[in-house]
């Protein structure tokens, strides 16, 4: 029996979008932020949303070839702002908070519908909730979370930030299963992509894996289509969830 569902954040409980500026917009910010902490960028704000472009996906390329996540402070000083020579003690006065805004401000986000009602049923069902979540600010889920609403319906909250490991490897669900005191066949995930959700459920032998579509990010799972990864349920709303767990539960 299904116990407890765990979720992704991104492209899952909420979506996102990047409008036209909005690059250049939160390199301005950033600018004026590191600037407080006597920090100077002498780029122009058009210039340091290019370099971020790039530096930004070097860095995912770099985490999702060693499933690690490096400290925030390693991570702006060696990589996001690595051109401008600061170095991590420098940056670590800040670094948390430069995390939380990148995750928090750099593009549009837009909370699915029916999150709220979702969670609701779900903890009228005795479902217990959670979050594994692939992201560089150890707040910003929290703050989310409590936008929402959900926040003290989540037993657990595990992030890459919190745990070092990224998804799919196994280790960042051993940690949740651990927190929960829950076996693998007791646990189901949802997630929106095959390189990081499914692989991570699979790896880790999760019973039940649905996948919610966000075509946006597509791109990402390019060539993992016929991976052999497949979902056991794919949904376009989460108000699908409670249905499945109770067929998966017998209770249908």
């Amino acid at each position: 029996m299904i116990k407890a569902i765990l979720f992704d954040l991104g492209g899952t409980l909420h979506t996102s979008d990047k409008p036209p500026g909005r690059d250049i917009w939160f390199a301005a910010r950033l600018i004026s932020r590191l600037s407080d902490y006597g920090i100077r960028i002498e780029d122009s704000p058009k210039e340091l949303a290019a370099y971020l472009d790039v530096s930004g996906e070097e860095y995912k390329h770099l985490s999702e070839l060693f499933l690690r996540e490096l400290p925030a402070d390693q991570i702006w000083a060696d990589h996001y702002l690595k051109k401008y020579g600061i170095s991590r003690e420098e940056i670590s006065i800040c670094a948390e908070e430069l995390s939380f805004l990148y995750d928090y401000e750099r593009v549009r986000i837009m909370r699915r519908p029916h999150l709220k009602e979702t969670f609701d049923e779900l903890r009228e069902m005795g479902i217990r909730t959670g979050i594994i979540s692939n992201i560089i600010s150890r707040s910003v889920v929290p703050h989310f979370l409590a936008e929402y609403g959900i926040l003290d319906q989540m037993e657990c909250i595990i992030t890459s930030s919190g745990t070092g490991i990224r998804k799919p490897d196994p280790g960042i669900f051993r940690a949740a299963e651990d927190k929960l005191g829950l076996k693998p066949c007791e646990l189901a995930y949802v997630g929106d992509t095959i390189s990081r959700d499914i692989r991570g459920t699979r790896n880790a032998g999760w019973k039940l894996m649905i996948q919610i579509s966000n075509p946006s990010i597509a791109f990402r799972d390019a060539g993992l289509e016929q991976s052999g990864y497949k979902a056991d349920r794919v949904i376009t709303d989460l108000s699908e969830i409670p249905a499945i767990l109770r067929e998966e539960n017998g209770l249908a």
